[in-house]
């Protein structure tokens, strides 16, 4: 028993890190050629991780665990651009509130599953656009004002949104999938965890 629960903690580092990698990686790649929307790949990309470390452990702070310990992989491995950090942790914080309101009960490919994915990037940016404009009041955000901050939950977010209806539950599915793993063979879903942690740490410090 007291393997499986240090497996999922594994595993729900690993999956931050995976969300991490795809933060410093990615993000660099997309923001460099001007991609459109790439925020909403990015956040699209973390709710499928949020979903898959849920399935794993269904438990309320876990989500707001993964969107930290991304975070954490970010400001160890990239330039520390704050408010993308905060935008990794309250993408996390709000997928950890719509789960455990929503999906207290797991179901691969349900309604539940479905409005997680849905309700999470729309809360998330509602919440970063007005912490950023209106509270912190960074430069960038703060001269645009309301404009920005409502294309960002309705553009951005609507497309993260519509990403998520689809990933959210395809995560919960592999999550649930993963757990059987750990229950039936703790030995191997430890030696898989401990395995994709280091080669995402060496990736991560190689490139």
């Amino acid at each position: 028993m007291q393997l499986k629960k240090t497996n999922r903690w594994l595993l729900l580092f690993l999956f931050g890190s995976l969300w991490g990698i795809m933060e410093v990686m990615g993000g660099e790649s997309f923001f460099k050629n001007a991609v459109p929307h790439a925020s909403a790949v990015l956040s699209a990309w973390g709710l499928l991780m949020l979903a898959t470390a849920r399935g794993i452990w269904n438990r309320p702070g876990t989500s707001t665990l993964v969107g930290a310990l991304a975070a954490l992989f970010k400001l160890v491995n990239a330039a520390p651009f704050y408010c993308h950090l905060a935008g990794i942790f309250i993408l996390g914080l709000a997928f950890d509130l719509a789960a455990s309101l929503l999906a207290k009960k797991l179901r691969p490919f349900s309604l539940s599953g479905v409005l997680t994915g849905i309700a999470s990037p729309l809360a998330a940016n509602t919440l970063f656009g007005v912490f950023m404009t209106f509270i912190i009041k960074y430069k960038y955000w703060a001269v645009a004002g309301w404009p920005k901050v409502i294309d960002y939950i309705f553009v951005s977010g609507g497309l993260t949104a519509l990403a998520g209806a689809i990933l959210v539950p395809v995560g919960f599915w592999l999550g649930g999938n993963a757990e059987a793993l750990n229950i039936r063979k703790p030995r191997l879903a430890l030696a898989g965890a401990l395995m994709g942690l280091v080669a995402v740490w060496t990736a991560a410090r190689i490139f």
